[in-house]
């Protein structure tokens, strides 16, 4: 299941410069870690889904890289977005 319209344009005008500002890491990151969310739990529920376990997956591993640019190129935006959207604790 995908992510819905309303649940993207809130994330982007959240995270982002303004709502035409989809292509900024933090905004990036939190789009991902939505889905990831998602798929975790469609995971909990459906044990032997293991396509949709490789997708998560994925989408972990893509997720990672991301802020682990995001760590090198500027600290500050990783940290607070760690923060908000609670992924270390």
């Amino acid at each position: 299941m995908a992510l819905t319209k309303e649940e993207v344009t809130s994330t982007i005008t959240k995270f982002g410069k303004n709502e035409k500002d989809t292509g900024a890491s933090e905004v990036q990151i939190a789009l991902l870690t939505k889905r990831v969310n998602q798929l975790t739990e469609h995971c909990k529920q459906f044990k032997k889904d293991k396509s949709s376990q490789r997708g998560l997956l994925i989408l972990v591993g893509k997720r990672r890289r991301m802020l682990k640019y995001l760590q090198r190129v500027n600290l500050e935006k990783y940290r607070a977005l760690i923060k908000e959207l609670g992924l270390r604790k």
